[in-house]
């Protein structure tokens, strides 16, 4: 996986409230946009679900890459995500999760990503199963998210 140091151009575009263009790399380029419920025009995804994109190939990239290595017979990969904002009294994984890290926040709210991986391969075993779970943990953006230790630095230029 690359882990390009080639900033991002994040442009606005005027001619919808929310509408941004991004141009990744000078070889890529995406469109976010706000849903309409909320005064965008639903142009593209919004940023949480660029986001949940981010994760979800990620995950494939990282299950694609081990299992080929491996030679296990995994036939394809597929990952549906959703992103919440739940009460930290309504959430055991988010309990656990802060009682485990570093994190300092003490926000009642978290932020709760559910992330279902479906295996394709019949002759993929129990443990093979098991083991592509584990894996699916350790993709970058995944461990990025989960370590709740990200820097964000603004200047203006």
């Amino acid at each position: 996986m690359n882990d390009s140091k080639d900033p991002n151009d994040i442009m606005e575009e005027r001619a919808s409230p929310f509408r941004t263009d991004i141009v990744v790399n000078d070889r890529h380029t995406l469109l976010a946009d706000e849903p309409s419920k909320v005064g965008g025009s639903d142009l593209g995804p919004s940023p949480y679900e660029l986001l949940l994109s981010a994760l979800g190939s990620c995950t494939v990239m990282t299950l694609r890459m081990y299992a080929d290595r491996r030679r296990l017979p995994l036939e394809g990969v597929s990952v549906k995500l959703s992103h919440d904002k739940v009460h930290q009294k309504d959430c055991e994984e988010c309990l656990a999760s802060a009682a485990s890290s570093a994190n300092t926040n003490k926000s009642p709210i978290f932020d709760r990503i559910q992330r279902d991986i479906s295996l394709e391969g019949s002759e993929l075993t129990d443990e093979d199963r098991t083991k592509l779970l584990e894996i699916a943990d350790k993709c970058p953006v995944h461990r990025t998210l989960e370590q709740g230790q990200v820097v964000i630095v603004s200047t203006l230029v």
